[in-house]
C-alpha cells in the first residue's frame, strides 16, 4: 500500500553538512571513532529494514489490529509483527545507542534518532513496541539499583524484553497527584502493588518474552499529591536467579482500547492484583525518576509525527505527479494527455510544500536535539554538558507539541491532495491522519507541553534558557546580516527573535498578577517559539545551500526553494499567533460557565 523510501540524502545533509556531527564526535570520547562511513552504512541498512520489513505491515496491521483473549488475558499482535520484531532484535537494532556495558553498540543518540524516523515512517504502531523500551532503559540506567540493572538492562538492550510506562488511571490523566494505586512493603525489599492503569501502550503483547512495567503507586505513608508517588519495577514474569523467565506476576491486561488510530499497537487496561515490584529510586520521588522516561517518550512522539509527515508527503507527491485532472490555469502543460497532472496546480503545490517544509524543519530540530543529548551525556566539559542539558529541556516541549501539531496539518494536507481517494482506506492516506492525531494527546497533551515551555522552562528561570538559545540566533543574524543573498532568511529571523523577547516579557509581567495569563497565552506562544527555532535552522540550512547551489546537485536548489516557501507561507502565521498570545485571559474566562 503506497510506498516509503527513507530520505537518506536529507538525513545525510542534516547530519554531515548542517550539524557536522563527525567533528562534534571528536570532542566526545565515546564517539571519536564514529565517521561518516559508519553513519551512512547504518542509515542505508536501516532503510532496508524499514522499507522491506516494516512498511509492508503498516496498512495490514492497521486493518487487522490487535486481538485480546479475555480468558487467557493475552494479546496477539497483527500478522507479521512478531516476526518483524525478531528480525529487529537479530539485526541488533535495539542495542544501537545503548551502553556497551549492558550489551549495547554504543553508537550516538543522533544516529539512532535518524533510524527512529525511518521506523516511524514505515510503521508507527509497530515501532511503539520497541520504542518505549528505550525510555525504560534510560530510567533504569539512571535510577535503578545495581540488582535491577543486572537483571533487566541487558534484556532491554538486546530487545529480548520490552518496557512500558504505567502512569495513567481512569480518574486522573495529567494530574498524577490523584492516582490511587498502592504499594505494600513485604519486608524483603519487594512490594505488592494493587491498582488499575489505562492507556498503557504495548502493555501486553506477544512480540517479546517478557515485559518490564514501570509503575507509579503510593506507599502506605505517602503524603498526598504528586510528592507522594513512588516508582516501581513490575515485570510480567519474575526473573529467576540466573536471569531466565520465572513465575507469572499478577499484572494482567483487562482489555484493549478500541481506538481512532495506531490499531497495530495494543493500548491496554492493566490490572495489578498484588503484583510483585521493586522500588526504583527513592520513596515518594517516583516522578523525578519517571521524568527520565517521560522526556524520552516526548521526544519519541515528536519523531512519530516527523515520520508520518515524511511518508504522507512522499505518497501525496507520487499521486500528484500521476493523477491527471483539469488543465493548468496558465495553459496546458502536457498536451499529449487529456488533462494535466495535478502537481501543476498552485494549491496542490502549497499542500505538498507545507508537508515538505514541516518534515525538513522537524528533521533539523530533532537531529539537533539528539546531538545535544549526545553532548549532555558524553562531553568531558561540565559547562558544555550543562549548556546542552538546558537546550534539551527548552526544546523538548517544542519537539513534542510543535512537530505533532505540524504533523496533523501535514498529513491532512497530504490526504487532501488525493481528493476523495484520500478518504478511502485502500489508498492508505487516511491511516496517517488517524495515527497522527494521537501524537498531539499522549505523553502530555500539547497544551501541557505549552504550559511546560512557558511556565516552567522560561518564566521559572526568568528566561535564562531562552536567552541562551537566543544568543546563538543573535550571533548568526549579526554574522550574516550584511550578506544580501541571506537577507530573505536573516531579516525575518532577526525580527521574530525581537518579537519573542518582547512577548515573553509582556506575558511574564501579566503573570505576576494573574497566573491565568500564562494558561491563556501558552499554546500560541509555543507555536511562535517553534517557528523561531525552525526559522533559525532553515536560515542555517539555506546558507549551506547557497554556498553549494552551483555544484550541479539539484538537492541544494530544492532546499533553498523549501526554505523560501517556509518563510513566505508558514512563518507569517507568527503574526496571528502573537496577537492571540497578547490578547489576554479575559476573552476566555469572562463568560460564565453556565452561558456556554
Amino acid at each position: 500500500m503506497g510506498q516509503y523510501v527513507a530520505p537518506i540524502r536529507d538525513m545525510q545533509f542534516v547530519l554531515h553538512e548542517f550539524l557536522n556531527v563527525t567533528e562534534e564526535f571528536k570532542n566526545l570520547p565515546a564517539y571519536q571513532e564514529i565517521d561518516a562511513d559508519i553513519i551512512n552504512q547504518v542509515l542505508e541498512e536501516g532503510a532496508k529494514f524499514t522499507q522491506e520489513v516494516l512498511f509492508p505491515l503498516n496498512h495490514s496491521g492497521d486493518r487487522e489490529g490487535c486481538h485480546f483473549d479475555a480468558e487467557t488475558k493475552t494479546v496477539t499482535t497483527p500478522k507479521g509483527f512478531k516476526e518483524a520484531y525478531k528480525q529487529y532484535v537479530e539485526g541488533g537494532w535495539a542495542a544501537l545507542a545503548c551502553d556497551p556495558e549492558y550489551g549495547g553498540q554504543g553508537l550516538p543518540v543522533s544516529l539512532n534518532n535518524s533510524f527512529y524516523e525511518m521506523l516511524n515512517s514505515s510503521n508507527q504502531a509497530w515501532t511503539m513496541y520497541p520504542g518505549l523500551s528505550h525510555g525504560a532503559y534510560e530510567c533504569l540506567k539512571e535510577h535503578g539499583t545495581d540488582e535491577q540493572k543486572k537483571f533487566y538492562l541487558p534484556k532491554l538492550v538486546s530487545g529480548e524484553w520490552t518496557g512500558t510506562m504505567c502512569l495513567t488511571e481512569a480518574h486522573c490523566g495529567t494530574d498524577l497527584g490523584l492516582l490511587r494505586s498502592k504499594a505494600e512493603p513485604q519486608g524483603d525489599g519487594t512490594y505488592k502493588i494493587t491498582g488499575s492503569k489505562i492507556f498503557i501502550s504495548a502493555g501486553e503483547h506477544d512480540v517479546a518474552e517478557n515485559i518490564v512495567h514501570l509503575v507509579l503507586a503510593r506507599l502506605p505513608d505517602a503524603p498526598e499529591g504528586s510528592k507522594g508517588i513512588s516508582l516501581f519495577l513490575v515485570p510480567k514474569f519474575l526473573p529467576n536467579a540466573d536471569g531466565s523467565i520465572g513465575e507469572r506476576n499478577p499484572i494482567f491486561c483487562g482489555a484493549i482500547e478500541e481506538k481512532m488510530g495506531i490499531h497495530g499497537n495494543s493500548t491496554c487496561q492493566m490490572n495489578l492484583d498484588g503484583a510483585v515490584g521493586t522500588l526504583i529510586g527513592q520513596p515518594h520521588k517516583g516522578l523525578n525518576a519517571m521524568f527520565v522516561f517521560m522526556n524520552a517518550a516526548r521526544l519519541g512522539v515528536g519523531m512519530q509525527s516527523l515520520g508520518l509527515t515524511e511518508v504522507a508527503y512522499q505518497n501525496a507527491l507520487v499521486y500528484a505527479k500521476d493523477r491527471i485532472q483539469m488543465r493548468s490555469l496558465s495553459g496546458p502543460k502536457d498536451p499529449s494527455k487529456p488533462a494535466d497532472p495535478i502537481i501543476v496546480h498552485p494549491d496542490v503545490r502549497r499542500m505538498l510544500l507545507t508537508a515538505k517544509a514541516y518534515a525538513e524543519g522537524a528533521r533539523a530540530l530533532t537531529s539537533y536535539i539528539a546531538l545535544q543529548i549526545d553532548r549532555e551525556l558524553n562531553h568531558p566539559d561540565e559547562e558544555v554538558r550543562k549548556e546542552a542539558a538546558g537546550e534539551v529541556a527548552l526544546l523538548t516541549p517544542i519537539v513534542k507539541a510543535f512537530i505533532t501539531d505540524n504533523g496533523w496539518i501535514a498529513t491532512s494536507e497530504a490526504m487532501q491532495v488525493y481528493g476523495g481517494h484520500g478518504y478511502i482506506s485502500e489508498w492508505g492516506m487516511e491511516q496517517y491522519v488517524r495515527d497522527a492525531r494521537i501524537n498531539m494527546i499522549y505523553e502530555g497533551t500539547n497544551t501541557i507541553q505549552s504550559l511546560d515551555l512557558l511556565g516552567r522552562k522560561i518564566l521559572m528561570d526568568n528566561g535564562a534558557k531562552l536567552r541562551a538559545f537566543g544568543e546563538k540566533i543573535k550571533a548568526f543574524v549579526e554574522e550574516n546580516g550584511l550578506d544580501e543573498s541571506m537577507s530573505e532568511f536573516v531579516t525575518p529571523l532577526g525580527e521574530l527573535g525581537e518579537k519573542v523577547t518582547k512577548l515573553t516579557m509582556e506575558i511574564g509581567m501579566k503573570a505576576f498578577t494573574n497566573q491565568d495569563e500564562v494558561g491563556a497565552a501558552a499554546v500560541p506562544y509555543l507555536r511562535v517559539v517553534g517557528h523561531l527555532v525552525f526559522s533559525y535552522f532553515f536560515a542555517q540550512m539555506s546558507k549551506i545551500a547557497l554556498e553549494k547551489k552551483d555544484s550541479g546537485d539539484k538537492f541544494y536548489e530544492a532546499k533553498l526553494h523549501t526554505a523560501r516557501f517556509y518563510f513566505a507561507r508558514l512563518y507569517p502565521e507568527t503574526a496571528m499567533l502573537i496577537r492571540q498570545a497578547r490578547s489576554g485571559a479575559s476573552n476566555l474566562l469572562a463568560l460564565d460557565a453556565d452561558l456556554f
